[in-house]
């Protein structure tokens, strides 16, 4: 009889495992906009629940009001400033395709607006011939801002699937605004977990996602507007592409948007528009730099206990896995793994502490 029941447990455990993967497998084309909503949902929660306590305002009043709010302050936002930077990105790639504009001769330029002192130190050290330099950075400047042509042909060219896929993750939007709350309970209930570990876990899990987005997706995108802005004001071309690329470049520590306003500050001056170059300088290190050590901790609050070291590693790695997905996913996984083995040595050590010494 106790066989039976094993096996019958058994049978049915299975059943779970091919009718969960069968789910994943039907609903995976809809992956990307599914977290989307999810994360949508997660930090738009105060504002839905702040709509929710004004009187004569329902739960679905209360989310579509939610929704309007995300769709004119967010997403239409960012199709328009989308759409310019994508103009830029091709023009960019057209330019460094016929030659028009050339990684190569900014380098030269450099080089030739340098004190003869430092041209003849370059030369004893072997670093006046930058033509390997040089032709990487060309090579790596076609490659950045194609890519960024590449995925908006391909929306382009399937804006049927991207349009279904956009009304699917404000679908779920919806639902997940509304009785957000009331899945994540009953997930939790379901877990085979410990009701403490699921908890923990689960607040891990928000508090790492709020951060993240917060403290890296907001962060980089103020200091992205702040390198437009800036570059709009000197008269760089491309402006809104240089701020994305900076927005990107804030992932990385220490540097960060340095590597993009740097390499414009020096060309500026370069060519001898000195004032330009100054207010780059400038701004960069009086703006740009602080806005990070300004705003992370207003809208982080607190320390998501993930190094820095292993942000850097998981955020990378999760882009080039999971693509744009993977500035969430990556630093996620990597909370969750350390708050798991955390979890683990704090069961060991309590197991030690009641079990007897042997004698």
């Amino acid at each position: 009889m106790h066989d039976r029941a094993a096996i019958e447990r058994g049978g049915f455990v299975l059943f779970l495992a091919l009718v969960t993967l069968g789910l994943l497998v039907i609903a995976w084309p809809f992956a990307a906009p599914i977290l989307w909503a999810a994360l949508a949902a997660i930090m738009f929660q105060p504002l839905y629940q702040w709509f929710l306590r004004q009187r004569y305002t329902g739960p679905n009043r209360a989310t579509i009001l939610t929704l309007l709010v995300i769709t004119f302050a967010v997403i239409l936002p960012s199709f328009l400033i989308g759409s310019a930077i994508v103009d830029q990105a091709i023009s960019v790639v057209l330019a460094l395709r016929d030659g028009e504009m050339s990684v190569t001769d900014w380098f030269e330029q450099i080089k030739g607006a340098l004190p003869g002192n430092v041209q003849a130190w370059l030369a004893s050290m072997g670093l006046a011939d930058l033509g390997a330099i040089q032709s990487r950075a060309q090579i790596l400047a076609e490659e950045s801002v194609g890519m960024i042509a590449q995925q908006a042909i391909a929306i382009g060219g399937s804006v049927a699937s991207f349009v279904l896929a956009f009304g699917v993750g404000l679908y779920v939007t919806y639902f997940l605004l509304r009785d957000g709350q009331e899945i994540g309970a009953s997930v939790m209930r379901t877990l085979p977990l410990e009701p403490s570990i699921a908890e923990r876990l689960a607040e891990r899990f928000l508090t790492i996602v709020r951060a993240t987005i917060k403290g890296s997706v907001v962060v980089g995108l103020v200091q992205g507007a702040l390198g437009a802005i800036t570059f709009w004001i000197v008269g760089v071309p491309s402006a809104l592409l240089l701020g994305l690329l900076m927005a990107i470049a804030s992932l990385l520590p220490a540097l960060g948007p340095a590597l993009i306003w740097i390499p414009v500050a020096a060309y500026l001056l370069a060519v001898g528009e000195i004032w330009q170059g100054i207010v780059v300088i400038v701004s960069g290190v009086a703006l740009i730099g602080l806005a990070d050590n300004a705003l992370r901790p207003i809208l982080v609050g607190r320390d998501t206990g993930i190094p820095d070291w292993m942000i850097l590693i998981t955020t990378l790695g999760g882009i080039g896995v999971l693509g744009l997905s993977g500035i969430v996913l990556g630093p996620l996984a990597a909370g969750l793994f350390l708050a798991g083995w955390a979890i683990l040595r704090e069961q060991r050590e309590a197991q030690a502490e009641v079990l007897p010494a042997p004698e």
